[in-house]
């Protein structure tokens, strides 16, 4: 390889090619038609380079009667439309897919897949709600039971789907044994305005014969009190109800469908006593209703249950389920016991997680074990006051015999548990044996990874994505321990392109994406603050939290190339652009309302996390300009032509008000603050000269923060591309390898397992910051990972859904190396590099049926211009090392804080130092705002005696002496 100019590594010889992974429509977990003409995707494997595919074959029911073969002349391989007649309602089919390359040559056919149509014809639905008749605790709300049928079928079972739905949480046993391994169904939608059902395959369950069907339920969140500050309400309904509808193919052709209604019968028994999500769970294993699922047992004494509504009309008809549910998706394992300083009992599982526990017990008939959980220990013991309402108790009945417990219609989120009631010594080994922590999450499939030579970025990442798995609940939730646990829309807007890397959560996002639209259609187009809805304010609109209704989907068309859920979301973009409009008025600037504006700035007052440095006005009308352009985009990749031209006027007129309104000549803005300048760069707010100079004046504002982060919720996903893309990328770098508070490292350098919500969630002395909202699993923060994958490892998509990807590293001071694997629609793609001796080591990996446009490191091209094109295979660059390495000049008193914010090590020495020598921290330069060229460290120090001056002059010196180069022998 040449080492001063790029060379590309040869492409691979020619060699065999193989389909794999064919899907219809978005979910991963299997292959469920949940519309009659659902798009086919697929992955091809091949060893030769530059694969590209000219055309494919789709063969439906192959070596059956009635066999089908469609021939496609696409190169399309993600999301292609369904060739055939349209599905029927309960349909099954086998489906296998062959391509042919642009050499000509063809495939063997993939192993075939069962295709299944999981919805129903309309009017088709007949299952009423039903419920308990009586409560076990009268005026008590969510009382959990059970609820039973039975069935006789006179002829061996062909084929059998169960279809139900609930007000609440539930599970079906059929003869004993459940239908499948999903948790927490249906999952929480926008009730009153949507529900969804499951679809499962139960014919093994079924005999000819008797049968019984049985039914686990519990209120969950459709029962659960929503509202902060003592307003708590229930919104829903105050008890649970379900709908089955069971429908079973017979041997001789007949089809016989059960149906929930009158005749079933239900009670407020069980081991689960009591449940909530905020709550926890009561369970007592004495209360056993053996045989209750299996046919024959005696429920004489069961009242029949309640019914609450059905088909007519009175209740939302469920439609199938297009994302993953809730299962389990981890185990792990109690690190450490620890006795609290007040002698109780605490469990450390060593990550912050969200699950609940499993323990295997043996006591006295009676005993109660009791579980507390909590994210952290303060000074401690278990922290828990900032879950505020939420008792995060489980508590455990013991049989007399031995019990395995594991809460079924709650969930906590929690590093540490308390354990009370332990019957014996509960010691490490006794721990391990008798206790897990079960993770649950939206089963979705991880796509996304990142590595590099720091293990505390590489921790940060780590952190995003245990954030990640457990505020991804059935729908994007802000925290998942404290009595919220909301679908914050302000949230998931900043988070979803770096969601859409760690996982594929193109299904979970666009099934959220439609209760945004209906609850938008409720509200004259507003987006809520949460979706599904259940709060008593938050109607109006509100910047960056309502432009989840046109970011999201946006995300979805850019990571997933879902043009599908583009446009069924449009509608609802439009909605919310138009919405803005009405309050943006002739000026078209967005001012004068409420408005979250850059919530959690690390300057806002613990008790004002809305009193940011950036104007929220400022903040509102960038939002607005956004807004246009999105759904001016939108419009164009959908073809309405008129709504482009329509919207793109709108936003072009709303850019300049904004820059009329906002900015001064030279590039200044009004709020001279780090997050005003990423939103004008990278909402393209300014043309190319004031662009410069704005991110030479946010470089600046980070320099005088002692490279310390000062943006919240909506500056801190984009501050690292509004410097890289204004060539501050050294600036980025000190930005993210930053350790002291604010900053994203930390939380890692405080053992933080996930991300917080508070840059300062906890304070360095082990307080809980004293907010009266602290949470410590809140993902917002955590959208850097983004940054980390597009720019620093360098993979991002070029065209939507990655089918030309942009290899664009940026390699970094600080680090030696850092790499991105990331499993596209077309298969797996990589990128990164490593520093050596000087010249920087370029690798990527480019998918079978993609290209990829190349932009390596310092400009330097073997291609047109400043790009490199390449095919599909493996590649690799060797190119001059570009960073630029500082020189390391003596640092003295008389040093100005510039010269040694710039200078990473005398940067940390000096911090150490003077926390070292001033034991109140009175003198403390951590908190210093302005490390500029115009202060000098002597006049810093006039608070510290003589003698502490002296010993950071004594540090200063040995950090000099250390960098003095060796004499010459």
């Amino acid at each position: 390889m040449n080492n001063e100019s790029p060379t590309a590594a040869p492409a691979n010889a020619a060699g065999a090619t193989s389909v794999s992974e064919v899907r219809v429509e978005r979910r991963t977990d299997g292959n469920f038609a949940d519309t009659p003409t659902p798009r086919l995707s697929w992955t091809v494997r091949s060893t030769a380079g530059g694969w590209w595919q000219a055309g494919a074959e789709v063969r439906l029911d192959g070596g059956q009667a009635g066999e089908r073969v469609a021939r496609l002349d696409t190169d399309e391989s993600r999301f292609v439309a369904w060739p055939f007649d349209p599905l029927l309602p309960h349909a099954r089919h086998t489906l296998e897919v062959r391509v042919t390359g642009a050499d000509g040559a063809t495939s063997p056919w993939s192993d075939p897949v069962t295709v299944r149509a999981v919805f129903l014809a309309g009017g088709e639905w007949a299952a009423p709600f039903v419920g308990l008749a009586d409560t076990a605790h009268a005026g008590e709300p969510a009382t959990p039971g059970l609820l039973r049928t039975e069935l006789d079928l006179d002829d061996d079972i062909a084929r059998a789907t169960l279809y139900a739905s609930a007000h609440g949480v539930y599970q079906v046993e059929i003869n004993g044994q459940d239908v499948d391994d999903a948790v927490l169904k249906p999952g929480w939608t926008a009730y009153q305005h949507r529900l969804v059902h499951e679809a499962t395959d139960v014919t093994a369950l079924l005999r000819s014969g008797a049968n019984a069907v049985g039914v686990r339920l519990a209120g969950g969140w459709w029962t659960e009190r929503y509202g902060f500050h003592g307003a708590a309400r229930p919104f829903y309904g105050e008890q649970p109800a379900v709908a089955v509808q069971l429908h079973v193919e017979l041997a001789d052709g007949t089809t016989r469908v059960l149906t929930t209604g009158p005749g079933w019968r239900g009670a407020a028994t069980g081991v689960v006593v009591a449940s909530g999500i905020y709550a926890g769970e009561r369970i007592d294993a004495r209360r056993t209703a053996p045989g209750w699922s299996r046919p024959g047992f005696d429920d004489s004494s069961w009242p029949a249950v309640r019914v609450d509504a059905g088909a007519d009309g009175s209740a939302a008809v469920p439609e199938p389920a297009i994302a993953e549910p809730v299962r389990r998706v981890d185990e792990i394992a109690v690190r450490d016991v620890i006795t609290t300083p007040s002698g109780r009992t605490v469990l450390d599982f060593g990550q912050n997680l969200v699950g609940r526990l499993r323990v295997r017990v043996t006591g006295e008939r009676g005993q109660v074990v009791t579980l507390r959980h909590a994210e952290v220990l303060e000074h401690g013991e278990l922290g828990v006051r900032p879950l505020r309402a939420a008792e995060a108790t489980d508590h455990l009945v013991l049989s007399g015999g031995h019990d395995v417990f594991e809460p079924e219609f709650t969930f906590h989120g929690f590093r540490y548990a308390e354990v009370d009631g332990w019957l014996g010594e509960l010691d490490l080994a006794a721990a391990r044996a008798a206790i897990t922590a079960v993770v649950i999450s939206s089963d979705m499939r991880r796509t996304g990874w990142f590595d590099s030579s720091d293990d505390r970025v590489n921790r940060l990442h780590e952190n995003v994505v245990w954030g990640m798995r457990g505020n991804f609940v059935s729908l994007p939730t802000d925290c998942p321990q404290r009595d919220e646990r909301l679908g914050w829309t302000g949230d998931i807007q900043v988070f979803g392109p770096t969601a859409s890397y760690l996982f594929d959560s193109d299904a979970f996002l666009a099934s959220w994406l439609r209760d945004v639209a209906a609850e938008q259609a409720a509200r004259d187009g507003v987006c809520p603050i949460v979706v599904p809805m259940v709060l008593p304010f938050g109607d109006k609109p509100a910047a960056a939290w309502g432009d989840a209704a046109t970011v999201v989907p946006t995300t979805l068309l850019e990571r997933f190339a879902d043009r599908r859920a583009l446009a069924e979301q449009y509608p609802s973009m439009r909605a919310w652009a138009d919405a803005l409009l009405d309050v943006a008025g002739d000026r078209l600037l967005w001012e004068g309302m409420f408005q979250f504006g850059d919530w959690l700035d690390p300057d806002a007052p613990p008790d004002d996390p809305a009193g940011a440095k950036a104007d929220p006005d400022i903040v509102a009308s960038a939002y607005l300009v956004r807004a246009l352009q999105l759904v001016t985009a939108a419009a164009r990749e959908l073809g309405d032509e008129a709504g482009a031209d329509t919207y793109g006027d709108l936003a072009e007129r709303a850019r300049q008000a904004w820059v009329r309104e906002y900015t001064t000549p030279s590039g200044r803005i009004v709020s001279d603050a780090q997050t005003a300048y990423a939103l004008a760069i990278v909402f393209g707010l300014v043309d190319d000269a004031t662009r410069a100079a704005m991110g030479d004046r946010l470089a600046w504002l980070v320099r005088r923060a002692g490279y310390r982060i000062g943006t919240g919720f909506v500056g801190t996903p984009i501050i690292q591309d509004a410097l890289t893309d204004t060539g501050h990328a050294d600036v980025a770098a000190r930005l993210l390898l930053q350790t002291g508070v604010p900053s994203w490292l930390y939380a890692v350098t405080m053992g933080a397992t996930t991300i917080w919500e508070r840059w300062d969630s906890m304070l360095p002395d082990g307080d809980i910051n004293p907010g009266e909202m602290t949470s410590f699993n809140h993902y917002a923060f955590g959208a850097v990972a983004d940054w980390l994958h597009r720019t620093v490892a360098g993979l991002a998509p070029e065209s939507p859904g990655y089918r030309k990807l942009r290899i664009a590293p940026v390699p970094i001071v600080g680090l030696d190396r850092a790499s991105t694997r990331y499993e596209t629609g077309y298969g797996p793609a990589e990128a990164g590099w490593a520093a050596r001796d000087g010249q920087i080591v370029v690798r990527a990996v480019v998918p079978p049926n993609t290209t990829a446009v190349v932009v390596l490191p310092g400009g330097v091209s073997g291609g047109v211009g400043d790009q490199i094109q390449v095919g599909s295979g493996e590649h690799e660059w060797t190119v001059p090392d570009p960073r630029a390495q500082a020189e390391q000049r003596p640092v003295t008193l008389g040093s100005t804080l510039g010269e040694i914010a710039d200078d990473a090590e005398a940067y940390e020495v000096v911090l150490s130092a003077v926390d070292a020598l001033s034991a109140d921290g009175s003198s403390s330069l951590r908190s210093l705002k302005d490390w500029t060229d115009q202060r000098v460290l002597r006049d810093e120090l006039v608070r510290l005696p003589a003698v502490a001056v002296e010993r950071l002059q004594a540090a200063l010196d040995e950090l000099n002496a250390g960098r003095q180069p060796a004499p010459v022998r």
